[in-house]
């Protein structure tokens, strides 16, 4: 037997490749910092893991679950966009329930593009965006996120023939690997592209509740006319450390949400009903879980850019997301200096080519290890005597 040829086409799993290499040097007794990973490293907060039990031991929920996944999810997703964002949003018609929202980034292409048909992506960017590309049997166009443009693609510098053939963009901000945010300017402007051209807009939120320096990251659903071209995908994952129970929700336009579900009535069965009242308690309960893990996070990025700058190594903060995005030192590729690190200091890194062309000559490193351990990152980085530090 051989696997079909859209097996085939898949893009090899970058994270996947990754873990392995980390996985090889644990298994050599070497004590390896790991910032490769974008795996949240704080438990989950009590009162869900209690809801979750409780919600477990009703025997209502060891049925099949409702396809579209249950009402309490779906409301608590439409009331905690309008407590969050002011943004008002239809349980019924305009949320659908996500096992994970990389589900609904894959699926997607799938859903509202034909064969042949043409996608724009950010690059650098989540390299799972490609495998909605193979898998819809679709193209795609890369827009550069470049530091002198705060990493927002420039529309400008689409080329028209791109335009005319695109029908769906995908945006994430915060964003992964670079850490960049988005404001609202910025998103009204996309809305307006949008219109222009005739494009579907995909918004991945995954980090929407980690903004750094006071400010709050944006939700697209709040720009005018968003709901009229496109979906907002948000995660519990980033925000409730709930990566591992596999919940999300996109909201926002109603025919795009309706292929959604449609294509998950064929795929699944919806989640779990128990981890649905679960995470609908985690949207609707107090959110100082989410405020203290945020802060959490902000300390390890203050960490980070301190511990760096002291060795010489010249970063730029990130604004956002629990991702810092580093340049590397002159003479090596990302790759390179990547499996320097590992080789000779036991720190995991994701090498920024990873996520595509305009990703090359920078490190993601994620601040998902404690403060101490990141600056005993920086300890061992200073020890290759790589950069010069400040006088």
């Amino acid at each position: 037997m051989e696997f079909s040829k859209k097996l085939q086409q898949l893009p090899t799993q970058f994270f996947a490749a990754l873990v392995q290499k980390v996985n090889a040097a644990l298994a050599e007794g070497r004590d390896v910092i790991n910032l490769g990973q974008g795996n949240p490293d704080q438990p989950t907060p009590p009162h869900i893991i209690k809801a979750l039990q409780e919600a477990a031991e009703n025997p209502q929920n060891h049925k099949y679950p409702p396809f579209r996944g249950v009402q309490e999810l779906r409301q608590a997703a439409a009331d905690f966009y309008k407590r969050e964002y002011n943004v008002d949003i239809d349980p019924d018609t305009e949320v659908a329930i996500l096992g994970g929202t990389k589900i609904g980034l894959v699926e997607l292409p799938m859903a509202i593009l034909n064969p042949g048909d043409y996608m724009l992506l950010p690059d650098p960017g989540y390299p799972d965006y490609l495998s909605g590309v193979v898998l819809g049997d679709v193209n795609y166009h890369v827009m550069p996120l470049l530091a002198e443009n705060d990493f927002l693609p420039d529309y400008n510098n689409v080329s028209d023939e791109v335009k005319e053939r695109a029908k769906l963009l995908y945006l994430n901000y915060p964003n992964n690997p670079t850490g960049g945010t988005a404001n609202l300017a910025f998103f009204e402007e996309t809305v307006r592209f949008a219109k222009e051209h005739d494009l579907v807009i995909s918004h991945d939120f995954a980090y929407g509740a980690i903004g750094f320096d006071g400010v709050k990251p944006v939700s697209f659903m709040q720009a005018e006319g968003a709901k009229d071209v496109g979906i907002e995908m948000y995660t519990l994952s980033k925000t409730y450390n709930m990566a591992g129970w596999r919940i999300g929700f996109a909201v926002g336009n109603a025919k795009i949400i309706e292929a959604i579900n449609l294509i998950q009535d064929h795929l699944f069965c919806s989640q779990f009903p128990a981890v649905q009242q679960a995470a609908a308690v985690a949207l609707t309960a107090s959110q100082e879980c989410a405020n203290e893990l945020r802060a959490t996070y902000e300390r390890r990025r203050d960490v980070l850019v301190e511990e760096a700058e002291r060795i010489g190594w010249q970063v730029t903060a990130p604004k956002g997301s629990f991702f810092a995005w580093l340049p590397v030192p002159s003479g090596f590729s990302s790759e390179d200096f990547a499996n320097l690190l590992l080789e000779k200091a036991d720190i995991a890194v994701a090498a920024g080519n990873g996520f595509g062309e305009y990703g090359e000559g920078y490190v993601r490193v994620g601040l998902l290890v404690s403060e101490d351990r990141l600056r005993e990152t920086m300890v061992r980085i200073d020890k290759l005597g790589l950069f010069s530090a400040k006088m």
